[in-house]
């Protein structure tokens, strides 16, 4: 089963990301065809300054490797080392109806929260679906927010199959793989955790910067001593992602008897969240120190991608007539 997932590299990855992403990819490289990529075309509607993207497409291949994605398993790759995408972008745009992509919820979200109503910004389902169909993915780690566009991503590849596949299906229709016990993580202010909400925990943060970061997590002020409900409180809801079974059944029974205090969760939780990402952190000081190695990494998986990307690109040439 080939499976297919990006993350864009618009800055630093945070818990949000390992909890609904890169974990599932860490399960799903092991018994399958596994392709990782590192979605920098795609973080062009949000960061416009070429050193500080350059820097984030590092850094975000460094935390693939350190937190343990192999690329002997999977192929890690940037998506701009892939030219065959946008070309494939430009045929799925041919067949996309504009009423799918005003519909796209993501769009107007970003909108709203001040990114400027480019095209980029209102197209990016449209390559988004060249990014998965261009590797016959059948399946696709995603986040319950971006289900959306992994139905119109099937939209558009039953479009084009109707339109130019004459009896013979061009791409396939892939499925979603969704965790729902971490479809949504909590940030620090309650809502979903998102650089755009400016609410995340970075993994790789200072072990003093997360402990800070995880104080700001907002509660109510119910009093120590009295019951709480932990299904509604942030912090239980990131401590359950990161403990124990002993250490959960323990802090869920003093929630619902009382006798647990917010300031004891927030040391807890720091100390959990800390402790779950130690040996990565060595290994991410390790993979930065050897630039050499990143790069090496990466045109390799480039070259694997590619070789997967053009036989999907010829067979949409073909079918349209421009091959």
């Amino acid at each position: 089963m080939r499976v297919l997932s990006g993350i864009q590299p618009s800055g630093a990855l945070h818990i949000g990301n390992y909890l609904g992403a890169i974990r599932q990819y860490l399960a799903l490289q092991e018994s399958n065809d596994a392709f990782y990529f590192v979605a920098n075309y795609h973080a062009l509607t949000s960061v416009r300054n070429a050193e500080i993207l350059r820097g984030y497409v590092f850094d975000v291949m460094v935390d693939f490797l350190a937190l343990g994605l192999d690329p002997d398993r999977a192929t890690l790759f940037v998506q701009s080392d892939v030219p065959e995408t946008t070309e494939l972008a430009w045929l799925l745009t041919t067949v996309t109806p504009m009423g799918w992509l005003e519909k796209c919820v993501s769009y107007k979200d970003k909108v709203q929260q001040g990114l400027p109503s480019d095209h980029g910004l209102f197209a990016y389902p449209v390559l988004q679906a060249a990014d998965i169909l261009i590797y016959d993915a059948d399946v696709v780690p995603v986040g319950q927010d971006q289900k959306q566009h992994l139905e119109i991503t099937r939209d558009i590849a039953e479009r084009f199959n109707h339109v130019y596949g004459k009896g013979a299906d061009v791409f396939k229709l892939p499925k979603p793989y969704i965790l729902d016990t971490v479809s949504v993580v909590p940030g620090i202010d309650g809502r979903k955790m998102s650089k755009s909400y400016n609410n995340t925990i970075e993994i790789f943060d200072d072990p003093t910067i997360i402990t800070k970061k995880v104080k700001k997590i907002v509660t109510d002020s119910t009093a120590v001593e009295a019951p709480k409900n932990p299904d509604t409180c942030p912090l239980f809801g990131l401590f359950k992602l990161f403990a124990n079974a002993d250490e959960l059944t323990e802090v869920e029974r003093r929630y619902r008897e009382g006798g647990v205090g917010y300031g004891e969760m927030k040391k807890r939780l720091a100390e959990v969240i800390i402790a779950a990402f130690g040996p990565a952190r060595e290994r991410r000081a390790d993979w930065a120190a050897h630039p050499e190695r990143v790069a090496q990494v990466r045109a390799a998986g480039a070259e694997r991608a590619r070789k997967a990307a053009r036989v999907v690109l010829d067979r949409a040439r073909n079918a349209c007539g421009v091959a």
